[in-house]
């Protein structure tokens, strides 16, 4: 029996813009394969489209990335503070029910739900959909993406609240469960 791991070649791809890029394979990859390929590229962050398109995004610009950390940290804080659930940054994949895995710049799990987890669950991509995201929007992400990801992917999939903050536009928008949009400005 061949034990060696498998090996995928290299891929170099320059863009002339700094959105991300979709890669779709030529057969949807197992959550195993997924896992490997994302372990095999430290370097990137990856989702998992439902139908196995890879969606590649490049690292956040300055202020983004100050944003990203500020909201995860008032979140980790409130988790702390509160003991109720934990708080999760802009790393992490939660593996949701329409088969995608997805990871928000900030997120909030139950102690409820994180008590279902085995712990083989906890060394891989849980099945598990926060009850409350974040995603931040960076000068470069398109604003009409970022809405349909808060109810096409965490709305539908379970999410109870999801916050879009746009500091491009000085704009806030809040998904609710029952399928309400609040727009806050300023």
């Amino acid at each position: 029996m061949n034990t060696t791991p498998a090996t995928y070649p290299s891929i170099h791809v320059e863009l002339p813009f700094d959105e991300g890029v979709e890669i779709t394979p030529s057969r949807k990859l197992t959550d195993e394969e997924f896992e490997r390929f994302c372990q095999n590229n430290p370097d990137l962050q990856v989702e998992l489209e439902p139908d196995g398109t890879l969606f590649i995004m490049p690292p956040v610009h300055f202020d983004s990335g100050r944003f990203e950390l500020r909201i995860s940290s008032i979140l980790l804080n409130y988790a702390d503070k509160t003991g109720k659930g934990q708080a999760f940054g802009p790393s992490t994949g939660f593996k949701l029910p329409d088969g995608s895995t997805r990871a928000a710049d900030a997120a909030s799990v139950s102690d409820e739900q994180l008590s279902r987890l085995s712990p083989e669950d906890r060394k891989s991509f849980a099945r598990i959909v926060p009850e409350f995201i974040v995603e931040i929007r960076s000068d470069t992400d398109r604003l009409a993406r970022l809405q349909r990801k808060m109810t096409e992917v965490w709305i539908t999939n379970g999410a109870l609240l999801a916050w879009l903050i746009d500091p491009v536009e000085q704009k806030a928008y809040i998904y609710r469960a029952d399928g309400s949009i609040q727009i806050v400005t300023d």
